[in-house]
């Protein structure tokens, strides 16, 4: 295993329990109480895809988790709740303890703080899971072979952290003089929650974040979200704005190495799928290799049976994050038809399956439709 993520931990755990007599290696260039970000979260529907194949896992994890059945939408002065929606989070430091301690537990040699500069360092291991993120060793060696397509989505974004506490995963939208910007943020702990900032590259050339350093540019973020932070301060962990890349890969493998996670893919975070897809990788890796006794009629089974579901889900988040790269234009909606197309923006969900999984957000949508004033205000 190259990277240390929440997949490569995960596969080695799963490899080395299910097969003992195996050796199993990771190496993670960073060591082990080293992390960036802050809260990952899973929607209810991933923690039971996991449940399925790993019980205990899923068991031992959740007591530490925050969880919630509600989005709040925050639209200027007005706010609407979108019931049935739920999630659960946790730290990402304290989730990759967690698979640390697991994975030693089942007998993997894990080597923190070692770096792997070329592949030839890995000569001798029957198989390479590249885990090791979007900045791959394995990928950028052989992106001729694994079909490596990279994109950037328009918006730019940055990760913080604060000691406010919300209720809800939220997503808050602010107007400015300058542009507009939406927030996304959710308690991952009792005393933590993430806030990711976002805007389109307009506001970002208006505000000057090409010429602002680390501290001046989350003090405007502080002052744009002054009233949704409420006298907290943003927390900084390597927070620095960036574009969100879009990583693709046609091939999965290529002779002995097959790539994981955001290796192999990356899901935009407004679906909030991107540890899951790591995590499910790992899964379907396990059970294709178990499947067939030769590697590369396991691995090519693997990109078989996993490429149509990641497919799908990088669709939705595509479409996820090109309704998120014209926010402002949708801010312009009433606050019952915004917060509408905000959750029929991936195209996952339609009226059916929101009335059943949403109930009270969308007797309120359709009754302000029917009186005519979607407009009208829905306070969570």
């Amino acid at each position: 295993m190259i990277g240390g993520g929440p997949g490569g931990l995960y596969f080695a755990y799963l490899w080395k329990k299910r097969h003992p007599e195996d050796q199993v290696d990771l190496f993670e260039q960073n060591p082990a109480d080293a992390t960036w970000g802050f809260g990952v979260v899973f929607s209810d529907q991933a923690l039971e895809f996991l449940r399925a194949d790993d019980p205990e896992t899923v068991d031992a994890i959740a007591p530490h988790m925050e969880s919630w059945e509600n989005i709040t939408l925050n639209h200027g002065s007005d706010s609407v709740a979108i019931d049935g929606v739920g999630f659960s989070s946790i730290g990402r430091l304290e989730l990759l303890q967690f698979l640390q301690q697991r994975a030693l537990d089942a007998g993997v040699t894990a080597r923190f703080d070692t770096q792997i500069q070329t592949i030839d360092q890995l000569n001798g291991h029957d198989l390479i899971v590249a885990s090791d993120g979007l900045n791959s060793l394995v990928r950028r060696a052989y992106e001729g072979d694994f079909g490596t397509s990279l994109s950037y989505s328009s918006n730019k974004f940055v990760w913080y952290g604060t000691s406010k506490h919300f209720e809800t995963l939220s997503q808050t939208f602010v107007k400015t003089d300058r542009g507009a910007f939406n927030a996304h943020h959710y308690r991952y702990s009792p005393t933590m929650s993430t806030f990711l900032v976002e805007c389109d590259n307009a506001t970002w050339q208006a505000y000057g974040f090409a010429y602002k350093d680390a501290e001046q540019s989350k003090g405007v973020c502080e002052e744009v979200f002054a009233d949704t932070l409420g006298g907290h301060c943003l927390v900084s962990n390597k927070s620095v704005w960036r574009n969100f890349p879009w990583v693709w890969n046609e091939h999965w493998s290529f002779k002995n190495m097959v790539l994981i996670g955001d290796a192999l893919h990356s899901a935009h975070f407004s679906i909030g799928s991107g540890t899951r897809l790591a995590i499910e990788d790992a899964v379907a890796l396990v059970k294709a290799l178990e499947s067939d006794a030769h590697l590369t009629t396991a691995l090519h089974r693997y990109q078989a049976a996993r490429k149509p579901v990641v497919q799908k889900l990088v669709n939705a988040a595509r479409t996820s994050a090109f309704w998120y790269e014209h926010f402002a234009q949708h801010m312009q909606l009433g606050l019952m038809d915004f917060a509408y197309s905000y959750i029929t923006r991936s195209g996952r969900i339609d009226d059916a399956r929101l009335r059943h999984m949403s109930p009270t957000f969308m007797a309120q949508y359709e009754a302000a439709k029917n009186g005519g004033d979607a407009d009208g205000e829905a306070t969570a």
